[in-house]
C-alpha cells in the first residue's frame, strides 16, 4: 500500500507561487531582500516559478530552500480555489494567501498522522490517529470560510497529544528507569557535541539542536517532533528509523551520502550540490 506521505508534497506545477507571494519576511541571513505579505518575490517568474529556485543559498536566500508546505500549495488552488490563482483571479489572491498557513499546518498534521499508522502501537492508538486523519482532511477539503474559522491550535494540541502518546510507546524498549525517556525536550543543546551522548529513544521533541555535532549519532526511536535542526551536522547519523523527522527539518541540516533517512524522504538537494566541497568531520 502507498505511504500517504508522498502525496504530502508540494507540486509546484499545480500551485500559483504562493509561498512566494503571500508571507513577508525581512532581509535577514535568510532573505536578501525585504518582501511584504501579498507581494510577489522579486525572482518569481510569470509561471509563477522560482527564476533562481537552483542557486537560492548563492543569492542569499537559503531560507527559500528550508521551506516545505506539505502540499498545501496545490490545494489551497486547485481544491480550495478551484483551480484558480492569484493572477488571474485576483479577487481570490486575500483569501488564498491567509488559507496557506492554515492549509500547510493541516497537511503537516496529516503527515505526522500518518507516521502513526507505521508503528509498532496499540490498536487504539491507530484507531484514534485513523479518526483525527479523516477529521484533518475533512476540514482540508472545506470551503475558505471554514478553514479560517477553524480551531487549529484545538486541533493541534489533541494531534501532539497523540504524537506524545504514540512517542512513548515506541520508545519505552529503548529507556531505563534511571533514564525515564531521557527527556530533553525543549532542552537548549545549540553547538553541542552530541556525538557520543546515547540518543536511541531519547525524547529531543522541540530541543534546539542548532549547530549540534550529530556526526555518526543513532537516532533510532529517537522523537524529533518540531526539533530545531538548523546547521546541525547529521553527516553519517542514522535517521532512518527516527520519528516524527520531517522534509524541512532535513533541508535545514547538514549531512552527506552516508545520512541515513526514512524511506519516505530523500537527501535534500543541498546535501548533494554541497557533497562535492564537504571536507572530513570538523
Amino acid at each position: 500500500m502507498t505511504d500517504p506521505r508522498t502525496r504530502l508534497r508540494a507540486d509546484c506545477a499545480r500551485c500559483a507561487g504562493l509561498c512566494c507571494v503571500g508571507p513577508a519576511f525581512a532581509a535577514s541571513a535568510d532573505f536578501a531582500i525585504d518582501k511584504p505579505a501579498g507581494t510577489p518575490c522579486v525572482h518569481l517568474r510569470t509561471d509563477d516559478r522560482c527564476g533562481i529556485h537552483d542557486r537560492l543559498p548563492e543569492r542569499g536566500f537559503p531560507g527559500c530552500t528550508v521551506f516545505d508546505c506539505f502540499g498545501a500549495g496545490q490545494q489551497v488552488v486547485q481544491a480550495t480555489s478551484g483551480g484558480r490563482g492569484w493572477r488571474e483571479s485576483p479577487e481570490l489572491a486575500a483569501g488564498m494567501f491567509a488559507v496557506l498557513p492554515v492549509m500547510r499546518q493541516l497537511h503537516e498534521v496529516l503527515w505526522h498522522l500518518a507516521e502513526v499508522a507505521t508503528l509498532p502501537v496499540p490498536a487504539a492508538l491507530h484507531d484514534e490517529a485513523r479518526a483525527l486523519a479523516d477529521r484533518t482532511a475533512a476540514v482540508a477539503d472545506a470551503p475558505a470560510p471554514d478553514l479560517r474559522a477553524f480551531d487549529l491550535a484545538a486541533h493541534r494540541a489533541r494531534v501532539e497529544d497523540l504524537l506524545g502518546r504514540a512517542s512513548a510507546h515506541v520508545r519505552a524498549p529503548h529507556t531505563s528507569t534511571s533514564t525515564p525517556g531521557r527527556s530533553r525536550r525543549g532542552a537548549d543543546l545549540v553547538g553541542r557535541d552530541l556525538r557520543r551522548t546515547r540518543l536511541v529513544g531519547a525524547d529531543l521533541r522541540g530541543a534546539l539542536l542548532i549547530g549540534a555535532d550529530l556526526r555518526g549519532a543513532d537516532l533510532t526511536r529517537t522523537d524529533l517532533l518540531g526539533a530545531d535542526l538548523r546547521a546541525a551536522d547529521v553527516r553519517g547519523a542514522d535517521l532512518a528509523g527516527a520519528l516524527f523527522l520531517t522534509r524541512p527539518q532535513l533541508a535545514a541540516a547538514v549531512g552527506d551520502a552516508a545520512t541515513r533517512v526514512p524511506a519516505v524522504l530523500e537527501h535534500p538537494g543541498s546535501w548533494r550540490r554541497a557533497g562535492q566541497t564537504m571536507g572530513p568531520g570538523r
